[in-house]
């Protein structure tokens, strides 16, 4: 649409004055041909209803750029009972304003056709209370997931790999809701085949499922690959692999070059130990380098402490301090 040639002036002296220009009002009307039959008095009042639940208007140009059909939308019939439902589901009054500037879409749905079933889908998972209000507001893409074609998809995908449907797929989805986004044949179903070819069981898999859904979100051969032959060119053979794996998944999804290499590393050049001793205790990646491992293999070398690795770290700096009769010192 032709700005300058066009009778709707009030379109655009209303979005002149909210600080739109030129440019981003022709794209807003690109996206959507209704805002062109829209009322001024229909405009300003959604900008000041969104307004008045904390969202702060400097946020709602770029809202309204992504999502320009909102300002279209009946308030009395749509906009509001949308949002007093989400409402209902917020433990923070920031949680609707929030939910809408990530996801602007989601004011857009159904709540008879979409919004209903979707929190009757989750929560025959098992997920309610807060539980599922944290799961649509702090990810309210998922509102715009079809059930049947992608969120049962993944969901039977689980099912597959022997989680069961009484709530323990249900805290996974609350853990990572991303697992939900992902394609199950392009992204979850490599990752699971790329893990078991590693020589982790299907009891191994329900594990990471349950504790460490990121890792079967990640991109095999970006990510999960590359981690592997880091750790086989470290010396790990294919068992200590495993075990590692096993223990400690998120050892496949560490930056190599800001995690996995400076703390090998460290192991084998300051600490003077095998590779081997970390296979022992895998979890021995994820302590911090600065605050934990350093700070307390200095306090042992100055008694001349000798230790395991989980004798070392598996406990707070209290206990730990207490277990070799140390002194707090700052280090």
């Amino acid at each position: 649409m032709d700005i300058s040639n066009s009778h709707n002036n009030h379109i655009l002296w209303f979005f002149k004055h909210k600080g739109f220009d030129d440019k981003g009002i022709n794209e807003i009307l690109r996206k959507c041909k209704r805002l062109e039959s829209v009322q001024k008095q229909n405009l300003s009042e959604n900008w000041d209803y969104l307004k008045s639940i904390g969202i702060q208007e400097r946020k709602l140009p770029s809202i309204i750029t992504k999502c320009p059909k909102i300002m279209t939308l009946d308030l009395n019939q749509k906009l509001i009972p949308m949002i007093q439902c989400l409402t209902t589901l917020s433990t923070k009054p920031e949680e609707v304003p929030s939910a809408i500037t990530k996801f602007p879409h989601i004011l857009t749905h159904s709540i008879e056709e979409k919004l209903c079933p979707l929190l009757g889908f989750f929560e025959s998972l098992g997920v309610s209370g807060t539980q599922l209000g944290k799961l649509i507001l702090h990810n309210p893409r998922i509102i715009s997931y079809s059930i049947d074609s992608k969120l049962s998809g993944v969901v039977d995908f689980l099912v597959n790999i022997g989680l069961t449907k009484d709530g323990m797929i249900g805290k996974i989805l609350v853990k990572n809701p991303s697992i939900m986004g992902y394609n199950v044949e392009k992204r979850l179903r490599p990752t699971t085949e790329f893990l078991l070819s590693l020589g982790l069981t299907k009891s191994d898999l329900q594990k990471v499922a349950i504790n460490f859904p990121e890792v079967m979100c990640r991109d095999v051969d970006k990510i999960l690959k590359p981690n592997l032959d880091y750790l086989k060119s470290r010396g790990f053979d294919s068992r200590q692999i495993a075990g590692l794996v096993g223990r400690y998944p998120p050892i496949l999804i560490k930056s190599v070059k800001n995690s996995l290499e400076p703390r090998i590393r460290f192991l084998v050049e300051v600490m003077d130990r095998g590779i081997e001793e970390a296979v022992d205790y895998p979890e021995f990646f994820q302590h911090g380098l600065k605050k934990r491992l350093e700070r307390r293999e200095k306090l042992l070398k100055q008694k001349n402490v000798s230790c395991s690795l989980s004798e070392m770290l598996d406990c707070n700096h209290k206990k730990f301090l207490s277990r070799f009769d140390l002194v707090a010192k700052i280090v």
